[in-house]
């Protein structure tokens, strides 16, 4: 869409996907021009949508007129009659974060809470929000994944976050906003230059309009063509994973066949799918290469974000810092565990696990302390926990980690792994069994 095109309902349209199917469209509705229009222009087309069309404020609470956004948001769908839903969210900066990031994060999660299952997310990101954040990443010597930009769509949560507007330039959603008569608020902060995007946005790219008037597009093809770049790198990663896979783990001699690149790429894939922002590029390539290189008996790790990549039995490991490990708790045998690291559920089985008549006893989790001992069925004498976990080949770190079930005071199972002699459920009898519940692993 040029700058001259005019921006309407049917433009919309034509960007949302074809045929439609979503259950319903939520606009991410800040209060701003931006996404004002974005709900104007999805408020015109909901007879077409045929399906609930309604609206999420995320208040940060950053600026002193926070609650008079969310007042004027509050008339504004009103007026449109569109359903809002405000939600509160903290941000706090730390350690290599900064407030803008902070907010970033707990809005997107903030998205992803709300989000109905098949339910499409609309965002007001446009044209010049693409290429302020090619400028940013590029300027902060990203790869391929970070020239990509913002991606038009993705999964997010049981849904789908979609940028219908990520084509349009700034002055065609200007143009409708003041056509329509459109009201908005104004965040006091754009106009910090003291922010890298402000910066850009308010002094470095009019500098580059007036020497290169059409810059938008061939930066946008440049974020379009890093992306192509990006997914064929997921691809060869993919393909890299399936031969050195190896449990939860990598498999260190698989990884020492591929050339540098390849693993480098292979270990950033591996980290993104677990939700893991990958270290910077001297880190890990030096990280890895000592991981790769240390003699048998050396314990090397790399650390990074409160996260370690650790090596063990000829694999390599992910160790997440731990919280505290919590004292002993009085358990149900029924609700899932929320421990560090781990989510655990209770799933019912037949001749399986512990025998579930069990939940009318005295049932307690704890953790490691040293000294315990199980005897497995079939067994005569019992042994250590400390040996039956080495000879399992249950890494050190994950050891203090797991949930010990005790029956009135005796060690009757440990965590997924064994359930001791004397509580395990009889062939046909109703068993519990625990399991370590498995997220959707996301693509590279």
């Amino acid at each position: 869409m040029s700058t001259a095109a005019a921006l309407g309902p049917e433009a919309l349209w034509q960007r949302l996907p074809q045929p439609h199917p979503a259950a319903g469209y939520c606009v991410a509705y800040s209060g701003g021009r931006d996404s004002h229009v974005l709900l104007h222009l999805v408020a015109a087309l909901r007879p077409r949508l045929g399906v609930p069309v309604r609206a999420l404020h995320v208040h940060h609470g950053l600026q002193a007129p926070a609650d008079d956004w969310v007042e004027h948001c509050r008339r504004i769908c009103r007026e449109l009659g569109i359903p809002l839903q405000v939600e509160r969210v903290q941000c706090r900066a730390g350690p290599g974060i900064s407030i803008e990031e902070a907010a970033r994060e707990a809005r997107y999660a903030a998205y992803e809470r709300h989000l109905k299952v098949g339910e499409v997310l609309l965002l007001a990101h446009h044209q010049d929000d693409q290429i302020e954040t090619l400028l940013l990443r590029l300027l902060r010597g990203a790869g391929v994944h970070g020239l990509a930009a913002m991606p038009p769509s993705r999964p997010l949560g049981r849904g789908l976050l979609l940028r219908p507007l990520l084509d349009v330039p700034l002055a065609a959603i200007a143009a409708y906003a003041e056509a329509q008569g459109l009201s908005w608020v104004e965040d006091p902060s754009n106009r910090d230059d003291a922010y890298d995007r402000n910066f850009l946005r308010n002094r470095l790219l009019p500098l580059l309009a007036e020497r290169w008037p059409g810059y938008a597009r061939p930066l946008q093809r440049a974020a379009a063509l890093a992306r192509e770049a990006a997914d064929l790198l997921d691809a060869l990663a993919e393909q890299d994973l399936r031969q050195c896979a190896a449990g939860d783990g990598l498999d260190l001699e698989a990884l020492r066949l591929l050339t540098e690149p390849r693993q480098r790429n292979l270990l950033r894939c591996w980290l993104r799918r677990q939700g893991l922002r990958p270290p910077a590029r001297e880190r890990l390539q030096a990280g890895l290469k000592t991981l790769l290189e240390a003699a048998p008996d050396r314990s090397p790790e790399l650390a990074w974000d409160g996260v370690r990549l650790r090596r063990y039995r000829n694999r390599l490991l992910l160790d997440t810092e731990p919280e505290e490990v919590p004292a002993p708790f009085a358990w149900d045998l029924a609700s899932p565990l929320e421990l560090p690291g781990w989510r655990w559920q209770v799933e019912s089985v037949i001749g399986a696990g512990l025998r579930a008549a069990l939940r009318q006893r005295r049932v307690e989790v704890r953790f490691r302390q040293g000294g315990e001992r199980c005897r497995l069925a079939g067994e005569r004498h019992s042994r250590s926990l400390k040996k039956l976990l080495q000879e399992r080949g249950i890494p050190p770190w994950e050891r203090e980690r797991l949930p010990l079930i005790y029956i009135d005071g005796e060690l009757a199972a440990v965590a997924d792994l064994w359930v001791c002699d004397g509580f395990q459920a009889a062939p046909g009898e109703a068993g519990l069994r625990l399991v370590r519940s498995e997220k959707d692993a996301p693509s590279c």
